[in-house]
């Protein structure tokens, strides 16, 4: 049996909670339990799981402060991200429970001496595996899809957010969700191998690296379970000739520093034309170097601490490789002297292939800016990642940054001369390394759905 889990105040470095793992015997009878829920739920009508879904969204609101205060505790955000991140899973609940009866009706078509019907079928279990960066949001997203498709939904939480897991199963039954069909597992890696492979589990999803999303994948095909893997990014934002330089600067910071730099949609790459490289970089650091770093509780703005010493500590290892390697830096890029799992917002310059500021993804509140010759070099240097999940274009010739992001950006999203993290009805997800498959927009209902074929004569 693994040690117990221990949250940790990322700011403070104290302990928080401990939490017992389950057994393994604990982990099937779990497993069986969301089941069994999911039995009765599956024949729930479509208006009823919206209610449901609609109260939750109530219910995530009514709690919001203590929600908040407990994810700032546990994992560092700023308590107005904290605030915010609530609000956005209540809209998320709020535009499921709109949509979703749409979105899952059965649908009629023509076919040969007969009418054809699709209807969605609910599959099942749903397996989540999900991170600490927006304890409630990555929880919620592929939840209450599934919820809303028919499923019952595992969820296996980051470790040092395990408070928040449990918290939201709260929230969740106090809106009068049905005991279990929302269930909190507390184990290690070996047992989340063996809850994939159970066979009352239909589905698997995954928020993480992309090395996790590999081991994920490889683990649900060996028993034929569909994925759908949100992973890694080094989002390049492209500043090009004719930027509007000054929003440029202001949304490039805010995007890189968001979440404290801990987001898989942060801006991270900055590849700028050499019309606008050096006032830009000039700009653009100054205001990073001005970034506080602040205590999380109580502060509106500034950067809190990262949501662990270890992850502060490979970020670390990450800027001084890529300094190894060319790379400059301009402002930060020491672990300051004080407790908490602090890092200051870093500038890096002359950052090339081969670095990891260039090729990997940098988890924390460091930019990699990167000179291109012109708007096509840029464009080329943004695909050249084996990463795809956002990115960004800043151009006054919005139409034409339109064309740039829906014919030539090699990514799942593109932000033209602003910043978004998600919105419910947009879809969320990329490609190449960063997975596949899509969640919010209506699209993530479908993912663990049976679209069934009905011949009707």
């Amino acid at each position: 049996m693994s040690s117990p889990i221990t949250t940790i105040n990322p700011a403070t470095e104290e302990k928080i909670e401990t939490y017992n793992l389950m057994s393994d015997q604990e982990v099937r009878d779990a497993i069986q339990a969301c089941h069994t829920a999911f039995q009765d739920w599956r024949h729930v009508s479509l208006d009823d799981r919206a209610a449901k879904i609609k109260a939750i969204g109530k219910a995530l609101r009514d709690n919001k402060e203590d929600f908040a205060q407990l994810m700032t505790r546990e994992v560092g955000k700023l308590i107005g991200d904290s605030r915010d991140e609530i609000d956005l899973c209540a809209a998320i609940c709020d535009f499921t429970a709109a949509q979703g009866p749409k979105e899952l009706a059965d649908e009629e078509r023509d076919i040969p001496d007969g009418k054809g019907v699709v209807t969605y079928s609910p599959i099942g279990v749903i397996y989540g595996m999900q991170p600490w960066n927006f304890p409630c949001y990555q929880v919620i997203r592929y939840t209450v899809a599934n919820l809303m498709a028919g499923n019952g939904v595992l969820l296996k939480h980051a470790a040092n957010c395990t408070g928040s897991g449990l918290f939201l199963r709260e929230v969740m039954e106090k809106a009068g969700l049905p005991k279990n069909l929302f269930t909190v597992l507390l184990i290690d890696h070996d047992q989340s191998d063996e809850v994939i492979a159970n066979n009352l589990v239909r589905g698997v999803t995954l928020t993480g690296s992309d090395g996790a999303g590999r081991v994920v994948a490889q683990q649900a095909a060996k028993h034929l379970k569909k994925t759908v893997l949100e992973l890694g990014s080094n989002d390049a934002y492209l500043v090009l000739d004719d930027a509007d330089l000054d929003l440029a600067v202001e949304t490039c910071v805010a995007g890189r520093l968001y979440n404290n730099g801990q987001t898989c949609v942060n801006a991270k790459r900055f590849i700028v034309t050499e019309a606008n490289y050096d006032a830009f970089v000039e700009r653009f650091t100054e205001k990073m170097k001005a970034m506080e770093m602040v205590d999380p509780s109580d502060a509106k703005s500034g950067l809190g601490p990262m949501a662990r010493i270890d992850l502060r500590d490979d970020l670390a290892k990450q800027v001084e490789e890529s300094v190894e390697k060319g790379a400059r830096v301009l402002c930060g890029g020491e672990v300051p002297d004080r407790k908490g799992a602090y890092y200051p917002a870093t500038v890096l310059v002359d950052v090339a292939p081969g670095q990891p500021a260039y090729d990997d993804e940098l988890f924390g509140p460091v930019a990699s800016v990167i000179r291109a010759k012109d708007d096509e070099d840029a464009m080329r240097i943004a695909n050249d990642s084996r990463y795809g999940l956002g990115g960004g274009i800043f151009s006054k010739n919005t139409e034409r940054a339109r064309e740039l992001a829906s014919k030539y950006f090699d990514t799942g999203m593109v932000c033209i001369n602003k910043y978004n993290l998600a919105i419910p009805n947009m879809p969320f997800g990329g490609v190449k390394d960063s997975g596949y498959g899509r969640e919010h927009g209506g699209f993530g209902m479908k993912e663990f759905v049976n679209a069934k074929s009905l011949y009707m004569a």
